[in-house]
């Protein structure tokens, strides 16, 4: 499937890059689209990417949240906060963010009821909008405020409730040795590669 990604930089925003996706990777939206117009060249929602790293980050994000369990896609702001209102506090989901110039949003569970922030994507870093502080992975971002002891994030809302015990295993394991020495683990390349997935501790 060809998408446009508008792939460029601020002083030639007409030299735009064609990319190959595979249509996992996509987000829901580009996939929505294809099905209602397959004879049809489908326009990103999203604003121009600066260069190849920024779309390359993007993509990596996508396919990981598309399997981690709490992306529930493009979801409004009402029907988020309707599914949080009633779960406990600290309670979290990625959505898409129906802003233009924003690709995600994220919607939690506070005391005084549902809120949900914009995620900003600048200079290849994610931040909460509003927040100084900024992260090469949204996952790693994630795990920042988990462990934060304001604990404004304690879990993730998923679409499943019950978690494989495959999945257990892993979050087990990453909590034990931390992402960052995957490779070193005494177990078979398969593991690895399966580890290696999604190495965060959510």
């Amino acid at each position: 499937m060809v998408a446009h990604s508008e792939v460029g930089n601020a002083s030639a925003t007409d030299n735009r890059a064609r990319i190959e996706l595979a249509p996992d990777t996509l987000p829901h939206q580009h996939r929505q689209l294809r099905k209602a117009a397959p004879s049809t060249e489908i326009q990103t929602r999203f604003r121009p990417f600066r260069n190849q790293k920024d779309f390359q980050i993007i993509t990596k994000t996508t396919s990981m949240l598309e399997t981690c369990g709490f992306y529930w896609g493009p979801m409004t702001v009402e029907e988020a906060h309707s599914i949080l209102k009633e779960e406990p506090l600290g309670t979290f989901l990625i959505r898409d963010s129906r802003q233009k110039d924003i690709f995600f949003t994220l919607s939690y569970r506070d005391v005084n009821g549902p809120i949900s922030v914009r995620i900003d994507f600048q200079n290849s870093r994610f931040s909460l909008v509003g927040s100084n502080e900024s992260f090469d992975s949204l996952f790693k971002l994630l795990e920042h405020y988990i462990a934060s002891p304001k604990k404004n994030f304690v879990r993730p809302y998923r679409k499943v409730k019950v978690q494989s015990l495959q999945e257990l295993c892993r979050k087990r394991i990453i909590e034990t040795c931390a992402g960052e020495k995957i490779d070193s683990l005494p177990v078979t390349s398969i593991m690895k590669d399966f580890l290696n997935a999604f190495p965060y501790r959510i």
